[in-house]
């Protein structure tokens, strides 16, 4: 039995070896594991910053652009209103909130206001009313005009064709235009472009409704009391935003 007994050290060294060799292989696999991952994390990283999705230069800013604009060009505070012509709340916002806002912030200065259009799919007579709305502010009229097209929203709101432009252009001899002249430029076509322009801007910016507001940036949806957009205009002029709690809106019609 001495064979066996001097081949014990020979068998255990070799196990030993065995071992060894076992544990370097398995910590080689791990170190090309761990690379590997690494690699494919900064990878999956690299490509999704170059192939994201990019927001368009419309939608990074509901201000760019804007036709129609009233207040210091340099307040500290920009609001933008997309409204639709025949939008109750619409109309409640700019006969009763409106003015108080132009009031104690626009015409003191701290406040800019920006209008825009926002017609909701299949309405043609909308989309016609800002075109009358656009050719008002060609004789500087836009405000005036703007407010009497909500205010008498009931009276138009089923008329079409040549009857609404008929309309509309009495409505403008009613502020203060000429109405053959306002009827040159609306039957000229030439503010379509630009109303269906804010209509797109209103899309890629995820509104769904009217009235909806931006305040330096900041989304706001629905009609609210003057105390509540005196609250949001204040931390706005302080450089504090408030969240959104939303107010009385219509919702866009698919």
């Amino acid at each position: 039995m001495w064979w066996i007994t001097r081949r014990r050290p020979l068998v255990k060294m070799a196990f030993c070896i065995f071992s060894s060799q076992s544990n370097r292989i398995y910590s080689m696999q791990r170190t090309l594991f761990v690379t590997v991952a690494v690699l494919a994390i900064v990878i999956a990283a690299v490509l999704f910053l170059v192939f994201r999705p990019q927001p368009s230069a419309e939608a990074a800013d509901a201000a760019a652009g804007a036709r129609f604009v009233i207040g210091n060009p340099d307040a500290r505070v920009t609001v933008v209103d997309f409204s639709n012509y025949l939008c109750g709340h619409c109309r409640d916002h700019s006969n009763d909130v409106l003015p108080l806002i132009k009031r104690d912030y626009i015409d003191t200065g701290k406040v800019r206001y920006i209008f825009r259009d926002f017609p909701f799919g299949g309405q043609e007579n909308v989309i016609r009313a800002g075109e009358a709305a656009a050719c008002a502010a060609d004789n500087n009229l836009y405000l005036q005009y703007h407010e009497a097209l909500l205010r008498a929203q009931l009276q138009w709101a089923g008329l079409s064709g040549q009857a609404l432009d008929n309309y509309f252009a009495d409505l403008a001899g009613q502020v203060g235009m000429a109405p053959a002249t306002f009827s040159q430029c609306l039957k000229s076509g030439s503010k379509r472009a630009g109303v269906l322009a804010d209509q797109k801007l209103a899309g890629d910016l995820g509104l769904t409704g009217t009235p909806s507001f931006f305040v330096n940036g900041e989304k706001y949806t629905g009609q609210r009391s003057y105390d509540s957009w005196r609250e949001i205009l204040d931390k706005a002029l302080a450089g504090v935003a408030k969240s959104d709690e939303g107010g009385a809106n219509t919702p866009a019609k698919p």
